[in-house]
């Protein structure tokens, strides 16, 4: 039973706001880490990410059995009761806002609150069914965690976390849309009208190439500005060319589907480089560039 609900929370999803939430974090720490701030950032905003994830499944269990890949989950068989899953989520998001809020500061909180607002009401309650734009509206919350990490240390949101909040929101259009050509005939069972079945395939590898050059553009602001160092302009750049390279030959490709995996798992490898990355390619002292 204990393996249905750890399943519930989306462990892959988890996994990859665990590691975004690190990159923020390395990058605004400089090389002087908090163990014990970090460890309570990383399992507060894993816990209201988790909680966001179990809602989620609730929400959408009027199509996950229309979905391969989401047909087996533990609410589509009964095998735990929905409102035992919304008391779930309910400890979870109080556990991990009391958290941030008690233990690391009201940034880090209302980044999280954010987050969860977004994914829950907007997307999943409603772009997800009704709106093309779904993808971009659901990036708003998957760009909040690393900005929770980035605020837990710097205690302002500031040039830096924009950038990190814009550059992590635009990563997750070719991301997203990879894995919808992927899986696309899953997304056109269930009626999503997310971008290759609302639209169209060519048309998601255009836009896809567009923001993967607005993903990087962004993101080398990171140097422009003196946050990170050389060695983040080589690296970061040479990862995100052979990203710009996928998308050109996706327009060649023979098998979508084939192309499609190739690119959202280079995507996944790609994001959690560069995240680990902040931890050795900042730049120290940092210039103080704060918004708000």
């Amino acid at each position: 039973m204990l393996k249905k609900y750890i399943f519930l929370t989306k462990p892959g999803i988890l996994f990859g706001n665990f590691v975004t939430t690190l990159g923020g974090f390395f990058l605004a720490a400089q090389g002087s880490v908090d163990i014990l701030l970090l460890l309570l950032t990383l399992l507060g905003t894993t816990l209201v990410v988790a909680s966001g994830c179990v809602v989620n499944n609730f929400i959408d269990q009027d199509i996950d059995p229309k979905m391969e890949r989401t047909q087996n989950r533990a609410l589509v068989k009964k095998t735990i009761a929905p409102k035992a899953a919304l008391i779930f989520a309910t400890i979870l998001g109080l556990a991990g806002l009391s958290l941030l809020w008690f233990f690391v500061n009201a940034y880090a909180t209302g980044f999280a609150v954010l987050g969860f607002i977004v994914y829950v009401c907007l997307y999943s309650l409603w772009s997800k069914r009704t709106s093309i734009h779904q993808t971009v509206i659901g990036s708003i919350s998957g760009a909040c965690p690393p900005v929770i990490g980035y605020t837990a240390v710097a205690h302002q949101f500031d040039v830096a976390a924009l950038l990190v909040f814009l550059a992590y929101a635009i990563w997750q259009m070719p991301h997203s849309w990879g894995i919808a050509i992927y899986r696309f005939d899953d997304y056109k069972r269930a009626g999503i009208p997310i971008l290759p079945v609302a639209r169209s395939i060519v048309r998601t590898k255009i836009e896809s190439l567009i923001y993967v050059v607005l993903f990087a553009a962004v993101l080398n602001g990171l140097y422009c500005f003196g946050y990170t160092n050389v060695f983040f302009l080589i690296t970061f750049n040479a990862l995100c060319a052979y990203w710009l390279y996928l998308s050109i030959i996706g327009f060649k490709a023979e098998n979508d589907q084939v192309w499609a995996k190739r690119y959202f798992l280079y995507s996944v490898i790609l994001i959690t480089a560069l995240s680990i990355s902040f931890s050795f390619s900042y730049h120290s002292p940092a210039p103080h560039l704060p918004i708000f």
